[in-house]
């Protein structure tokens, strides 16, 4: 575990595109490769191939492979996971179905609540009771557990989901169930003590049952891509980052996956983080438009916006609520069903509308002869000129106008009596729309004001896309970094190795137990740092987060401690950390109410190196252009003659005016006509605004 890791490959599993990155010893290679859906591990060792080839190394050269993949996500979306069993305390079998009583629509008469991931015959309540202290009330039945276990194996589930009531208090129930049905049963099985220790159940039951769904499915293919990469000859480290931004063993990522929901978006968020420390900006937004969506992520201080619980699946778009929640740590971002394979069509109300269903890479968008008949948001590029037809992917793929014309105008020009171009700007305006309405919102519910920001823009079709996102949202400035079109792949290199652990334990700040916390706090760093210790021996820092509230509120605001002991002395400094952070939050503490701890949280992760600094340069002098050629510009609404830049010819200190396209291997950016490019002394593309 000394060792450097000179050379390391980071990738990506997306819906549409598998990105390979490679960092040797400084020196990027990366590439995009459709994903396989039928054996996704493929899609990895065909990109390993050409970027060490281009690299001019062998795979056995290869240090360490870093992993983030959308497969536990799509399983989940899709139901295509396990037959799973849960095993639940007597009386909470349904908790599931029943959810909470927030209504997501709460005029909605028809309102379809999503289905739970476990269907009621297939949910097994047990007798036994831990109450909300800890303390047993009931004893479990040891006998009905054994009796489940053989019916269990007679019907055929693949994996076991245990939630018991207060398990997060004392998981001593969850543990012998396990136990107990393991000796009969050679299936994985998931506790939820183990998988999200906190309190609400609807979330934790949820989530336990989610991990075990998609376990032996993430199990498998995470040791079918070891072999492979094996009997190719990289036979090194493989690590997997999760949710939260960190790394993780594949040994422990088997074991959780559900820790792997988000963390093709989570190494996008890092990526951009990284590039906010180049330039110290301390107020930036990432914008990550892939293949199949579009995830936005507020990042202050150099460090992106984290929660405990998100949603998948969920059923009414955009509608917080309508999902599957999964109760782990997670960069919080907002995504939405906008990507580059996004299908475009027209609803009853004669509206353009754009996704959420994608073309993905399988048959693909109309554009590229693969099948697909549909439009989707690349053909509508296609159409508009953004992209060279012959050019596409580096030249991999070979993009038909023609075909994407014929699609977007049977399905949405025809339909609303309109010629493929103007079809095509429907289309991409929609889209934008749609981003910059979400990206408001999200902006919004954490309390800022979205045009305050820079934007960061990667991904294969962010760079197409963000100037004209940036003209809706009122940034005046946009970065497009040196290997855009793979930046996930790319952040998942920068990651660290770390690991949050999280914990409940409700008490008021009036009868804080400092002796009782610390204990608490001593086991939940050693649970971190084991999971740490897993990738490397390097420093280690901690970071301890009391998740905190009034008395008598739903929910908990984050409040960063010091890492040390306490003592009775510190109530005072924990009330005043409390009450600032509160006001952050709603503009003002309020006084008399009880404060209480609900959650504890320690996220341990190794200390990576600083990435140089650059100063951001605004002014430029005017680059060459070698051609041009018509596109359409959104801001004028009109064909005009645009200069065709490619981004290898680029200069630090040249200026590209807009319009123009800035043409690489794995993007395009589009500098709309308000918009100039800045080669900034990194290679990064600054868009700013004409008049600054």
């Amino acid at each position: 575990m000394t060792q450097r890791h000179e050379i390391r490959l980071g990738a990506d599993i997306g819906g549409t595109f598998t990105d390979i990155a490679l960092d040797l010893r400084g020196k990027l290679f990366s590439t995009k490769v459709l994903t396989n859906y039928a054996a996704p591990e493929q899609a990895i060792l065909d990109g390993i191939e050409i970027v060490t080839s281009d690299a001019g190394i062998k795979p056995k050269d290869v240090d360490i492979v870093i992993h983030g993949t959308t497969l536990a996500t799509n399983a989940l979306i899709e139901r295509r996971g396990a037959k799973t069993a849960l095993v639940t305390t007597e009386g909470f079998r349904d908790v599931i179905e029943m959810r909470t009583e927030n209504r997501f629509e709460q005029y909605d008469l028809g309102l379809v609540l999503p289905t739970p991931l476990i269907p009621r015959e297939d949910r097994f309540p047990i007798k036994g009771r831990i109450d909300a202290q800890g303390r047993e009330l009931q004893p479990l039945d040891e006998q009905a557990l054994e009796t489940l276990a053989g019916v269990i194996a007679e019907r055929g589930f693949g994996a076991v989901a245990i939630g018991f009531i207060h398990s997060y208090m004392n998981p001593a129930h969850e543990e012998r169930a396990r136990e107990i049905l393991s000796r009969k049963l050679s299936i994985p099985i998931s506790i939820s003590a183990e998988v999200s220790p906190q309190m609400r159940e609807f979330e934790r039951f949820n989530t336990v049952c989610a991990n075990a769904y998609v376990r032996p499915q993430m199990a498998d293919y995470l040791s079918r891509l070891q072999v492979r990469l094996k009997e190719m000859g990289a036979d090194c480290p493989v690590f997997m980052i999760h949710s939260g931004g960190g790394l993780i063993s594949v040994e422990t990522a088997s074991e959780f996956p559900v820790r792997l929901v988000e963390s093709g978006p989570a190494g996008g968020a890092i990526f951009a983080a990284d590039i906010a420390r180049r330039f110290s900006l301390d107020r930036v937004v990432s914008y990550d438009m892939g293949g199949t969506t579009a995830k936005i992520c507020l990042i202050e201080d150099y460090q992106p916006h984290t929660a405990r619980t998100f949603e998948v699946a969920r059923t009414y778009r955009f509608c917080k609520g309508s999902g599957m929640p999964i109760s782990i740590p997670v960069i919080e971002m907002i995504e939405i069903g906008a990507g580059g394979g996004s299908i475009a069509w027209v609803d009853a109300m004669g509206r353009i509308q754009a996704g959420p269903e994608s073309a993905a890479s399988e048959p693909g968008p109309a554009c590229y002869q693969r099948g697909g008949d549909r439009p989707a948001i690349t053909d509508a590029d296609l159409v508009l000129g953004k992209l060279d037809p012959d050019n596409f992917a580096g030249g991999k793929i070979k993009l038909s106008v023609a075909n994407a014309s014929a699609a977007i105008s049977r399905d949405v020009g025809d339909k609303l009596k309109l010629g493929s171009q103007a079809a095509a700007f429907g289309i991409v305006e929609v889209v934008d729309e749609n981003m910059a309405n979400a990206a408001r919102v999200h902006a919004v519910e954490n309390g800022k004001n979205i045009s305050e920001n820079i934007m960061i823009a990667f991904g294969g079709a962010a760079p197409l896309h963000a100037a004209r996102l940036c003209e809706k949202l009122g940034v005046d400035q946009c970065l497009i970094p040196q290997g855009a079109g793979v930046g996930s792949a790319i952040g998942f290199l920068k990651a660290p190795f770390g690991y949050e652990a999280l914990a409940s334990k409700i008490m008021g700040l009036s009868k804080f137990e400092p002796g009782l916390i610390n204990a608490m706090l001593d086991d939940l760093k050693a649970t971190a740092e084991g999971f740490v210790r897993a990738g490397t021996d390097g420093e280690i820092i901690r970071e301890i987060t009391a998740f905190m509230r009034y008395a008598g509120q739903g929910w908990e605001i984050p409040v960063a401690l010091p890492d040390r002991a306490f003592t009775d002395a510190d109530t005072a400094m924990i009330e005043k950390a409390f009450k600032e952070r509160y006001a952050q939050f709603f503009g003002r503490a309020v006084e008399g109410p009880e404060i209480e701890f609900v959650t504890w949280s320690v996220k341990a992760q190794d200390v990576r190196p600083e990435s140089e600094k650059f100063e951001l340069k605004v002014e430029g002098a005017r680059a060459p252009v070698p051609s041009s050629r018509s596109v359409f510009d959104p801001a004028s609404g009109k064909e005009l003659e645009t200069a065709i830049v490619p981004r290898d010819t680029l200069s630090p200190g040249e200026r590209v005016t807009g319009p123009a396209v800035i043409v690489e291997r794995e993007t395009s950016t589009i500098v709309t006509s308000p918009f100039d490019a800045v080669i900034q002394a990194d290679g990064t593309i600054l868009l700013v605004r004409k008049g600054l």
